[in-house]
């Protein structure tokens, strides 16, 4: 039998990096407060990675007409992204001009 790559978890959390406390809607694996994530599925919602690290929102970048947020683990510094909702413009607004900012 095939393994589900995608595992959907409804979980709300208290965000490491910020401390906004987010209501999870299965899909959600950031804080849409400040985009920061943690490091803690080898496939979307599995909850089987041991590293743990905090993943820091690096990028932003479009695919279709999909907003795609790019992360990288502070702690083993592997690269992942994931898609986004409407309520991350804010923060992704934000981390955009930042990166502008520092170029």
């Amino acid at each position: 039998m095939k393994e589900k790559k995608f595992q959907r978890r409804i979980e709300d959390f208290t965000c490491i990096h910020c401390g906004q406390i987010t209501t999870g809607n299965g899909y959600t694996n950031h804080c849409p407060a400040c985009l920061y994530s943690l490091h803690v599925d080898i496939h979307p919602g599995d909850r089987s990675e041991k590293c743990g690290g905090i993943m820091v929102p690096i990028g932003v970048k479009k695919k279709s007409d999909q907003w795609i947020i790019q992360h990288r683990c502070k702690k083993c510094s592997i690269e992942r992204s994931c898609k986004t909702t409407e309520q991350d413009i804010p923060a992704l607004i934000a981390l955009s001009k930042k990166l502008s900012d520092s170029r």
